[in-house]
């Protein structure tokens, strides 16, 4: 998190960066990676801070979302002197984001690329302030998971540790479509490349890896592909050709058993013990380089921060029009709302005074919730089209609420009886038209005019064959536990309408994964469909819309344990939709998350929409 050009200037926004982030005027790039984008930007009282916004892809996850927000009140609790605090976040926005203290030095990845290893007296300062960081993280029951050399800066007062916990928020979505990775290969525990249980031990592994790139200049396993970094992690001896000999205990740090390894607390005792003088984080304790590239930094942010408040002071001329006021938007009671501030004109950045107090309560916004999907069109009552008008169609069996099926049948016979009087009464009267078709079916008293259905000719009431539809196809859609899709959505998103209901009950469940509500609770997965109309196909037959169509053993859901990977499932919508969704595979059991994984293929109005919808 630098952010410095070679001109000892921070790099200035690009065309598509916001101008303003839920009020903080953002005054430069600092730099971005697989979760977002951090930018500089300042409190009301000056203060520099660094705001992380959240890239949209995992913005639209709501696995992250959930996870993103408990790691972030976390991560409020971590309140150490090599850590950079929490200052403000909104996790609820339709963009969320994160501020932190900012560190106006190099990352530990930058200094050691442009500078080399760094000498004894620092590593051992380095390592032990690392090190009271994890104290103080594991304290807070966190566990960082993505320690290396670009998650330390370098302070004139000490290391400082940055995004401790966000990746398990990240971790959680498994989005394999992003192109986002999770974790770092060259810097992972073997436990966590090999999917076993992540504990605080794993953060220790981590600090030797950074221990052994800061004193060697290089990772201790390697580089090249993934794979081939990953199996040495787990299967060989580090290379620690060039470390101090004071340095010697990192090769406890790096043991493959987790037990073997010494906890934060033992490795700040050794490095006190190899350090003739004692550890004192004062003074300058880094390179003489280093410690320039610092002050130009400070000089650089201070620089940014007058120039805002000297426009901001009365009589100035402003570089930018003021943004003018806007009424808050509402919130529901106990919440505070962010202000919505429009892009000024202009780019070039101010200093944020609208307002009076520096912030640390979190922001919290409206919370966010899917757009809701397009309704389906249906004809107007009481008609109902033809079944010759949809091609293959077949009758759709009564299902949903059992306890309103007599109700309903009831009802029909006496829409039936009505209609049939009225029809009866009318007949006499009725001549046919040229066209076939009766003056009654145009212009009886249901209607108010003539009745158009897809696959009819415009203006008549006519029905036609309706031609099939053209399938539309979306690979690897993950759904969390207690969450569904809807096939009217491109492409399809993961939906829960409230937290812990059963996603089976769901409005616009075309396609779920939850518990079997009236089976278990919380030890039976299963997939449905709300419609009940669910087939798992056999391995002979290829999915397909004439399959579905023809495929009539109905299930009210599917047990995973009856799914492998390449099983296909036909589902039947009340909106009419008819998909084939491919089972990929789920989560990993002992994972921090529960989902599967789908390929979907949907031929979407392909038949007469249900009459319970």
């Amino acid at each position: 998190m630098g952010g410095l050009q070679s001109d000892g200037q921070f790099r200035p926004l690009e065309s598509g960066d916001p101008q303003a982030v839920a009020g903080y005027r953002l005054a430069a790039r600092l730099g971005s990676g697989g979760m977002g984008t951090v930018y500089l930007s300042y409190t009301p009282g000056g203060h520099p801070i660094a705001l992380k916004t959240i890239r949209p892809e995992l913005s639209e996850d709501p696995e992250f979302r959930r996870r993103f927000r408990q790691e972030v009140q976390a991560a409020q609790r971590v309140q150490g002197l090599y850590t950079a605090p929490v200052i403000d976040y909104d996790t609820e926005g339709a963009r969320p984001w994160l501020a932190t203290a900012y560190v106006p030095g190099p990352s530990l990845a930058a200094a050691v690329a442009e500078h080399g290893p760094l000498p004894v007296s620092t590593l051992l300062l380095l390592i032990a302030g690392v090190a009271e960081a994890l104290t103080v993280i594991h304290g807070a029951g966190i566990v960082h998971r993505d320690l290396k050399p670009s998650n330390v800066l370098l302070a004139d007062n000490g290391p400082r540790v940055i995004d401790f916990g966000i990746a398990r928020a990240t971790d959680a979505t498994a989005l394999t479509g992003t192109g986002v990775s999770v974790g770092t290969p060259a810097f992972m525990s073997p436990e966590q490349a090999t999917g076993r249980e992540i504990t605080p031990a794993s953060d220790v592994f981590a600090l030797g890896q950074v221990a052994a790139f800061a004193a060697c200049g290089s990772a201790a396993y390697g580089e090249g592909p993934s794979h081939a970094v990953l199996y040495r992690i787990v299967h060989e001896k580090p290379d620690l050709t060039g470390l101090p000999d004071a340095l010697g205990f990192v090769d406890r740090c790096l043991a493959k058993d987790p037990a073997d390894r010494p906890s934060p607390e033992e490795v700040i005792a050794l490095c006190q013990n190899a350090s003739p003088g004692g550890l004192r984080q004062s003074g300058a304790w880094l390179p003489e380089a280093i410690g320039t590239q610092i002050t130009q930094r400070v000089s650089a942010s201070a620089a940014l921060a007058a120039d805002a408040a000297a426009e901001a002071m009365p009589g100035a001329q402003p570089a930018m029009p003021p943004v003018p006021p806007q009424a808050p938007p509402a919130t529901a009671p106990g919440t505070r709302a962010t202000a919505a501030i429009p892009e000024p004109a202009a780019t070039a950045p101010v200093t944020r005074l609208d307002r009076p107090a520096p912030y640390a309560v979190p922001t919290v916004s409206a919370p966010y919730t899917p757009p809701p999907a397009p309704p389906s069109p249906a004809p107007a009552a009481p008609y109902a089209p033809p079944a010759a008008a949809w091609p293959g169609a077949r009758p759709r069996p009564v299902r949903g609420n059992r306890t309103g099926v007599i109700a309903s049948v009831v009802a029909a016979a006496l829409v039936v009886g009505v209609a049939g009087a009225v029809y009866l009464s009318r007949t006499a009267g009725d001549s046919t038209k040229g066209d076939g078709t009766s003056a009654s079916a145009q212009g009886s008293g249901a209607h108010s005019g003539p009745v158009s259905h897809p696959g009819s000719a415009p203006g008549s009431g006519a029905p036609s064959t309706r031609p099939d539809p053209k399938p539309v196809a979306f690979k690897g859609i993950n759904i969390p536990k207690g969450y569904w899709v809807r096939f009217a959505d491109s492409p399809p998103k993961p939906v829960q309408e409230e937290e812990g209901a059963n996603a089976r009950f769901g409005d616009s469940a075309d396609f779920y994964y939850d518990n079997d509500a009236f089976v278990s609770d919380d030890q039976t997965p299963v997939v449905g469909s709300n419609s009940e109309e669910v087939v798992l196909l056999n391995n002979a037959e290829k999915g397909s819309l004439a399959t579905c169509r023809n495929e009539t053993r109905y299930a009210e859901d599917i047990h995973l344990s009856q799914l492998s990977a390449g099983s296909q499932i036909c589902v039947h919508t009340k909106a009419g939709h008819i998909a084939v969704v491919t089972y990929k595979g789920a989560a990993p059991r002992n994972g921090p998350s529960d989902y599967i994984s789908v390929d979907i293929t949907v031929w979407r109005n392909a038949e007469q929409p249900s009459a319970d919808q």
